[in-house]
């Protein structure tokens, strides 16, 4: 008989810890730790050495995306999955970005859950399938007709479509393997072609242009004066919902 997959759960909510106790029973993952926050999570991590941290995408005191990369760095055979309550394009961008092996949905079911964790177990990547291939799809996708009648070259359109999502200088320059001063270029030369003034506005350009598909929730930490907001959509409490129009 197999060893059980030894997973490391870290939520801060303790029915949620205790849901995911009940739907992994009696299957062939065992739970060796529990955190509740960051600083708990790495502790953990480093303690037990787990196949598997299934690790909350808001996970209090410190940022996930952050967190997981650090996971993967100092724990590399240490897989990490995170866990969200909404489809979040800019998530999912994020999570791809960190080298995370899949990212579920609090709606998923216990097989869902446990196949999960046993394919991250054994090095299987599921971020190029399953219903977040079309974020996957789009950091990678080739320059469409409106990028192309913009001038954005295909190195640029590369970096643009991550911006359109919500990644960092240094969370692209990770995902594209170049430095973070090239990305900075990039971004310049893109918003520059568009003629709008932030990564805010670039984000708008994409959507209505198709560049990137579905709803994108730009990071709680992206703030936007309403003076500078591009027209037809107001930010509800200084941040900004982007959708298809």
């Amino acid at each position: 008989m197999p060893s059980p997959i030894p997973l490391l759960v870290a939520h801060p909510q303790e029915l949620i810890r205790a849901g995911l106790r009940a739907m992994l029973e009696k299957t062939g993952i065992k739970i060796v730790g529990e955190a509740v926050d960051a600083p708990n999570t790495l502790a953990l991590a480093k303690k037990h050495k787990p196949a598997v941290i299934l690790l909350d995408a808001t996970i209090p005191g410190g940022d996930a995306f952050d967190l997981a990369g650090k996971l993967q760095k100092s724990i590399p055979a240490t897989k990490v999955i995170l866990l969200s309550a909404i489809d979040n394009p800019t998530y999912i961008a994020r999570a791809k970005a960190a080298g995370t092996s899949n990212f579920l949905l609090m709606s998923v079911s216990r097989r869902e859950l446990a196949t999960a964790i046993e394919n991250a177990a054994v090095g299987k990547n599921a971020m190029e399938a399953g219903p977040f291939r079309r974020v996957v799809a789009s950091m990678t996708a080739k320059p469409n007709e409106a990028v192309s009648a913009a001038r954005i070259t295909p190195r640029e359109s590369k970096g643009f479509s991550h911006v359109a999502l919500g990644l960092s200088n240094e969370e692209i320059a990770g995902s594209l393997g170049i430095s973070v001063e090239t990305v900075k270029e990039h971004v310049q030369n893109v918003l520059r072609k568009l003629a709008v003034n932030d990564r805010t506005q670039a984000a708008v350009w994409a959507v209505r242009s198709g560049v990137v598909q579905g709803r994108i929730l730009l990071r709680p930490t992206t703030r936007i004066s309403r003076r500078r907001c591009v027209a037809g959509f107001e930010p509800p409490n200084d941040t900004l919902d982007v959708s298809p129009p």
